[in-house]
C-alpha cells in the first residue's frame, strides 16, 4: 500500500510590498491543504526574502488531488511583535491539475494575487510543487528485550535536553537570516502533523536568488573545448550601459575600480570575461576550437576602461598660459640653441700641388660635430651654411671652428682654427635684426705650421623662434634632408564630369551589322564606361555623366575610347581621341556649358606620327570642371576642409587654429640599431590643404619638437588630426646619406583627431594625449604625445551664422553624389593626393598620407560594428531611462515625487498652452546643469568606444587581413558562418519590425475579421465618447489611469497589448 504526498518547496520571494512603515517587510508562508496547515519561518526586514524550505503534506484521497483539491499559498508580514495584526503580502491559489510527479518539477514564480479590491499587492513567490509515492511500511512491534534496552536511553537523554535552552533562545545570538527568536513568532499554530511544531529551527539564510531561474550549467562547465589547430574563440564580455562619460555598472555588481576576483577554469590562451549582455549576444557567433589547456584565472566582475588610455592635463612652460606677452611662438617651449653661420673664407693657405685647396669647415662642441660642404679650388670659398646645436646636450664650454683641405686617400691638411667661450657667445632675441656676419682673423693650432687667411663667421643664441633654424643643420636631427621640419600642400582637386552624349559615323571591322557601343573614359588609373547604347546603329545615344578627379597641374590627358561589345567578352576598338583638360571649361553653379563634337582615330599611338590617321567617327561630349563642388579626400564626418573647389565661392574665414606641438613621452622602441632598441619619431598634421611635418629627433624615446603652426578656419565643425610615425629611411649609421631602398614603410605610432566644434575660443588647452595603435594582437600604447591647441574666433556672431549653413557646397544639394559615386571619387582623391605629397622633397610617403586620410575606413570590421551597435545602444539609452523613470512614477516607487508628476499632469490639461514652453523651459534648465560637467579637454582617441580593449583575435586578424584574402580556406570558411549568424540576427531584427508595420495594418485590412470587427466598434464608440465628452477630460481620465496605483495594476500584459499581438502579420506566409 502506498501514501501519496504533496510536497511544497518555498524558495523566496521578490518585490514584496513594504509593511512595517520603514519600507520593509518582515515576510512569511502560510500553506493550506486539506485541512492541513504549515507555514515557514519569518524572514525580518527584507523585500526579497529566500526561505528554501520543504512543506509536506499528506494527500487523503489521490483521485479527489486531481479533481478539485485546492491549495492555499498565502504571504504574511509579522507585525505582532509591535502589536500589530499580520499584514496581508499576497496569495497563490492553486488547483490539483497543477501538480506534477517528482522529477518533473520546476521552479516557478507566481504572480502574488490581492485578497480584496484594495489590498496593496505585488511581487512574486517563487516555489516547487510535486507529489510522491511512498510505500506504507508495516508497524514493528517491539519485544519486551527491545524494550528494556530503548528506556533508559531515552531517560538519560531527555534531562540534558531540559537543561540546555533551544539555539534560537539564546539572547547574546542573533540568527544569521535575521528572523525573531520562536518565542516571539506570532505565527498561528500550525496543523496537526506539522514537523516543526510551528517552530521552525533557525538556519542561516542562503544568499538571495537571482531574479530569473538560471539554466543548468552545461557537461564542460566553464571550460571551453576547443579543436587543435583553429584560432582562439572570443568569450563574450559583458557590456553594461553606457553613457557619454563611461559604462554605467549594472545593478548589484561592484564598482569598477573594485571588482569582485572570482577563481573559475579558462583556457590559457582565453581572455577571462563577464556575462554576454544582450547588445553583444546580437554578435554572438559559432567559433571554431582549439587544444584545451586549464588554468586557473581571476574574474572581474566589472572590466574598466585603462587609465592610460585618456588624455591628461599638462602645464608647461609656453608663454600662451602664463601670461607673457603674445609671439609666434606662445604655444611651445622656448628651446635655446646656439646658431653658427659660416659665411665665406678669404686668402688661405694653398695646400695642393695646383697652387690652390679644398676647403671645408669643421664645427666642432664637445661631441657634436659638423662640417659644410667642400669647395673645390679655391681660395675664397663661400658657403653660406647655418649650424643649430641644443644647448641642453651642450658638453663643453669652448667652440672649435676650424678649415681644413681635404685631401683624398690621404689626411686632410689644416688651414687655421678659432675658439669661441660659450659663455661670451650673445644673444638674439626675436624679431630683433638678423646678427650680422663678421671677419676673424684663423689662428694656429700647435704642430699644424702657419696659418693664413681670415673667415666671416656670426655666432649667436636664439631659440626655434629664429628665421635660420628652418633651414639650419640640426644636433638632434642628424642634419639630413628626410629629417627637416616642412609644409605642404595638396594639390588642388577638380571634379571632372564628362557628359557623352552621342557618336557619329562609327565604322565597325564587320560592315554587315551594326555595333554594341559604349565609351570608355581614361583619366591616369582612373576609367569609368557608360552603358551599352539601347539601339544598334552606327550613331549610338547615350547621354550619360562621367565623373572623374582631376588635379592641378593637369599632367595627363583625358583618353577616351569607342568599343564594340562583339560577344560576350570580346572587345573591339573603334576609335580613340586624346583631350588636353587645360581646353576644359570650367564652371561653379549648375548652368549648362557648350558641347563639342571630337574625331575618333584607330589608335592615338598612329595618330601621334600620322602613320594611320583616318576618319573613324566622331563622338558628342559636353565636359566641364564643377567647381561648385568639394572634392572630398577624407570622410565626411572626419573632414577638415568643406569649401568648394572654386575660389570665387569661398568665405571669409571665420577664425584661426593654433597647434603646438610640444613633444612626446615613453614611446616604445620601433626597430633596432647596432643592437638596441630605437625610435626616429616625427609628427605630421592635416587642417584644410595644409599639411605640416615636424622634425625628426633622432634617437630618442622623449622627443621635443616644441613647433608652432596655424591654419585659417572657414567651418568650426571640422576636425584636426595629428599622427605620429617613426621615420625608417634613415642610414643606420646616421652618417648623413638617405637610405635609398625601396619597400620601407615609416611605422604608425600613433593618431590623434581633435574636432574645433568642441574647443572653446581663444582658450589654450594643454594635454597629453595617449598614441593607441591598433595591432593584429591588439590595442597597444606606443606613447603619449603633448599638445597645445588654441582656437581663436575673428567673429562671434559670423561663428554662430556658420551653424545654420549648410555644411557641404550648394551643388551636393542640387545634384547630390550616390554613395557608391562618393567612395569611388574619395578613394581616386586620396591615391591622387597621395602620389603628389611623395614627389615633394622630402617626400610625404603615401603610406603616411593613406594614414592621416583614414583609408581603411572603407574596409569591413567586426569590430567597428560592434562599437557601432553599442553607440546605438548608447543612444536609445536616454529612451530607456526615461522609460524606467516612467515605470518608477506609475508604481510609486517614489510617492512624493509621482504626486508632483499628477499635479503637474493636472496643471498641463488644465492650461495646455504650458505644454510646449514647459518642455523647452525644462531642456534649458537641463543644459545648464549639464553646464557643470562639460568635457574640460579636446576629445581623443577612445579605446572603449572603440571595442578595441575586449576584440578578439580572429576578428583583428581579418580586419589586417588583405584584399583578396589570403587566408587559407579552412580560415575563410569560419568567417563566413560567423558573418552568417550575425546576418540571421539582423534578418530577425528587421523581420520582428516587419511584423510590428503588417499588425498595424492589418487592423483594418479585415485580414483578421474578428479582430478588426472588434477595433472598428472600438473606433466607432471612442469617436462618439471624444465626441460627446470634453477632451480635457478624456486626456485627464487617460492620464490617470496611466497613472494609477499600483494596487489598481495587474502585473500581466495590458489587454490593448494583447490584443495587438495577437493580430496577424505575414511572416506566416514566408517559405
Amino acid at each position: 500500500m502506498t501514501t501519496r504526498k504533496l510536497v511544497i518547496d518555498i524558495v523566496g520571494a521578490r518585490n514584496l510590498m513594504p509593511k512595517d512603515g520603514q519600507g520593509s517587510s518582515s515576510a512569511y508562508v502560510q500553506v493550506d491543504f486539506d485541512g492541513q496547515r504549515k507555514r515557514t519561518k519569518i524572514i525580518v526586514k527584507d523585500l526579497n526574502p529566500v526561505w528554501d524550505e520543504r512543506l509536506e503534506f499528506v494527500v487523503n484521497d489521490p483521485k479527489e488531488m486531481v479533481d478539485d483539491q485546492l491549495v492555499e499559498v498565502n504571504v504574511y508580514n509579522d507585525s505582532k511583535r509591535i502589536g500589530r495584526r499580520s499584514n496581508f503580502l499576497g496569495r497563490v491559489s492553486l488547483v490539483g491539475t497543477c501538480f506534477v510527479k517528482q522529477g518533473e518539477e520546476a521552479l516557478i514564480y507566481y504572480p502574488l494575487e490581492k485578497r480584496g479590491l484594495f489590498s496593496l499587492v505585488k511581487g512574486d513567490l517563487g516555489m516547487k510543487i510535486y507529489y510522491l509515492d511512498e510505500a506504507a511500511k508495516p508497524p514493528e512491534t517491539p519485544t519486551v528485550q527491545e524494550m528494556k534496552q530503548e528506556a533508559p536511553p531515552a531517560e538519560s537523554q531527555q534531562a540534558p535536553a531540559d537543561s540546555q535552552p533551544p539555539p534560537e533562545e539564546k539572547p547574546a545570538e542573533a540568527p544569521a537570516d535575521g528572523s525573531p527568536p520562536p518565542s516571539e513568532e506570532p505565527a498561528p499554530p500550525p496543523a496537526e502533523g506539522a514537523p516543526d511544531g510551528g517552530s521552525p529551527p533557525p538556519e542561516e539564510t542562503p544568499p538571495p536568488p537571482p531574479p530569473e531561474e538560471s539554466p543548468p550549467p552545461t557537461e564542460e562547465g566553464n571550460s571551453t573545448s576547443i579543436a587543435e589547430g583553429q584560432p582562439n574563440p572570443d568569450p563574450v564580455e559583458e557590456a553594461p550601459a553606457q553613457s557619454a562619460d563611461g559604462p554605467v555598472p549594472t545593478e548589484g555588481a561592484p564598482p569598477p575600480d573594485e571588482p569582485a576576483p572570482v577563481s573559475e577554469t579558462f583556457p590559457a590562451d582565453q581572455v577571462v570575461r563577464s556575462a554576454p549582455s544582450a547588445a553583444e549576444m546580437f554578435f554572438a557567433r559559432t567559433t571554431p576550437t582549439v587544444a584545451h589547456v586549464e588554468v586557473k584565472a581571476t574574474i572581474p566582475a566589472v572590466r574598466a576602461t585603462g587609465a592610460d588610455y585618456i588624455p591628461k592635463d599638462t602645464n608647461p612652460s609656453i608663454g600662451g598660459t602664463n601670461g607673457e606677452k603674445a609671439s609666434t611662438y606662445d604655444l611651445v617651449e622656448k628651446m635655446q640653441y646656439l646658431f653658427v653661420r659660416v659665411v665665406k673664407a678669404r686668402h688661405l693657405a694653398a695646400k695642393d700641388i695646383t697652387l690652390s685647396s679644398d676647403p671645408y669647415v669643421r664645427v666642432t662642441i664637445g661631441s657634436h660635430a659638423a662640417r659644410t660642404r667642400t669647395i673645390s679650388r679655391s681660395l675664397n670659398p663661400e658657403w653660406n651654411q647655418v649650424f643649430a646645436f641644443g644647448k641642453d646636450k651642450l658638453q663643453a664650454s669652448t667652440l672649435e671652428i676650424s678649415i681644413w683641405d681635404e685631401d683624398i686617400g690621404k689626411s686632410d691638411d689644416f688651414l687655421g682654427i678659432l675658439y669661441f667661450d660659450v659663455a661670451e657667445i650673445p644673444t638674439r632675441v626675436t624679431p630683433d635684426s638678423p646678427l650680422a656676419p663678421q671677419w676673424y682673423r684663423l689662428e694656429e693650432m700647435r704642430g699644424e705650421g702657419r696659418v693664413k687667411g681670415d673667415i666671416m663667421l656670426a655666432v649667436w643664441m636664439g631659440t626655434q623662434a629664429d628665421e635660420a633654424f628652418a633651414e639650419a643643420w640640426q644636433s638632434d636631427t642628424g642634419g639630413l634632408s628626410l629629417t627637416r621640419s616642412k609644409v605642404y600642400l595638396s594639390p588642388k582637386l577638380w571634379y571632372l564630369r564628362v557628359n557623352v552624349i552621342e557618336a557619329q559615323d562609327l565604322q565597325p571591322s564587320e560592315t554587315s551589322r551594326f555595333p554594341d557601343a559604349s565609351v570608355k573614359v581614361q583619366l591616369g588609373f582612373q576609367g569609368q564606361r557608360t552603358r551599352v547604347a539601347r539601339k544598334r546603329t552606327n550613331s549610338p545615344f547615350w547621354n550619360e555623366d562621367l565623373l572623374l578627379v582631376a588635379a592641378e597641374p593637369f599632367e595627363e590627358p583625358l583618353i577616351l575610347t569607342v568599343e564594340d561589345h562583339h560577344g560576350s567578352e570580346k572587345l573591339e576598338l573603334l576609335g580613340q581621341a586624346k583631350i588636353s583638360l587645360n581646353t576644359v571649361e570650367r564652371r561653379v553653379d549648375d548652368r549648362q556649358v557648350t558641347t563639342k563634337w571630337f574625331n575618333l582615330q584607330k589608335n592615338m599611338d598612329a595618330a601621334a606620327d600620322n602613320s594611320d590617321s583616318r576618319y573613324q567617327g566622331r563622338v558628342h561630349l559636353r565636359m566641364c570642371f564643377d567647381g561648385g563642388y568639394h572634392v572630398m579626400d577624407e570622410v565626411t564626418h572626419l573632414s577638415s576642409d568643406l569649401r568648394p573647389t572654386a575660389k570665387q565661392l569661398w568665405k571669409p574665414a571665420l577664425g584661426a587654429l593654433e597647434l603646438g606641438v610640444l613633444g612626446a613621452q615613453h614611446l616604445l622602441p620601433m626597430k633596432t640599431k647596432e643592437g638596441r632598441g630605437a625610435t626616429d619619431a616625427y609628427c605630421v598634421a592635416k587642417y584644410g590643404q595644409k599639411w605640416v611635418r615636424t622634425r625628426t629627433i633622432i634617437d630618442s624615446f622623449s622627443p621635443r619638437w616644441n613647433e608652432q603652426y596655424t591654419w585659417e578656419v572657414y567651418d568650426p565643425c571640422t576636425v584636426l588630426t595629428l599622427c605620429v610615425f617613426d621615420n625608417c629611411h634613415l642610414s643606420p649609421d646616421l652618417g648623413g646619406h638617405e637610405k635609398a631602398t625601396m619597400g620601407l614603410r615609416d611605422a604608425r605610432i600613433g593618431k590623434v583627431r581633435i574636432r574645433l566644434s568642441t574647443l572653446e575660443s581663444d582658450r589654450v588647452y594643454t594635454n597629453s594625449f595617449p598614441l593607441l595603435v591598433l595591432q593584429p594582437a591588439g590595442v597597444k600604447k606606443m606613447g603619449e604625445i603633448e599638445l597645445a591647441v588654441r582656437f581663436s574666433s575673428f567673429n562671434l556672431f559670423n561663428m554662430m551664422h556658420s551653424y545654420s549653413t549648410p555644411l557641404l557646397p550648394k551643388m551636393h544639394y542640387l545634384y547630390p553624389l550616390g554613395m557608391q559615386q562618393q567612395d569611388v571619387l574619395r578613394n581616386a582623391a586620396m591615391k591622387i593626393v597621395a602620389l603628389r605629397l611623395s614627389r615633394s622633397e622630402p617626400p610625404l610617403r603615401p603610406e603616411v598620407v593613406q594614414y592621416v586620410l583614414d583609408s581603411e575606413s572603407s574596409m569591413w570590421s567586426m569590430r567597428r560594428s560592434k562599437a557601432n551597435w553599442f553607440r546605438i545602444a548608447t543612444v536609445l539609452s536616454g529612451c530607456t531611462s526615461l522609460s524606467k523613470w516612467m515605470d518608477d512614477i506609475c508604481h510609486w516607487r517614489n510617492p512624493l515625487t509621482t504626486v508632483l508628476v499628477h499635479i503637474l499632469f493636472v496643471i498641463l490639461i488644465c492650461y495646455p498652452e504650458l505644454i510646449l514652453p514647459t518642455v523647452f523651459f525644462y531642456m534649458f534648465l537641463i543644459g545648464l546643469w549639464q553646464y557643470r560637467f562639460r568635457p574640460r579637454s579636446p576629445p581623443y582617441m577612445d579605446a572603449r568606444i572603440s571595442q578595441a580593449e575586449v576584440v578578439d583575435r580572429d576578428e583583428l586578424d581579418e580586419e589586417f587581413d588583405t584584399v583578396p584574402t589570403s587566408k587559407p580556406p579552412e580560415i575563410v570558411m569560419m568567417r563566413y558562418e560567423r558573418l552568417r549568424g550575425l546576418a540571421y540576427r539582423i534578418q530577425m531584427v528587421l523581420g520582428d519590425i516587419a511584423t510590428q508595420g503588417e499588425r498595424v495594418q492589418s487592423l483594418l485590412t479585415w485580414r483578421d475579421s474578428r479582430a478588426t470587427v472588434i477595433f472598428i466598434s472600438i473606433c466607432f464608440f471612442s469617436a462618439i465618447a471624444l465626441y460627446v465628452a470634453p477632451f480635457r477630460l478624456i486626456a485627464l481620465l487617460s492620464g490617470m489611469y496611466f497613472l494609477r496605483h499600483p494596487r489598481f495594476r495587474e502585473p500581466l500584459p495590458s489587454t490593448i497589448l494583447n490584443f495587438f499581438r495577437r493580430l496577424p502579420a505575414q511572416s506566416d506566409r514566408i517559405l
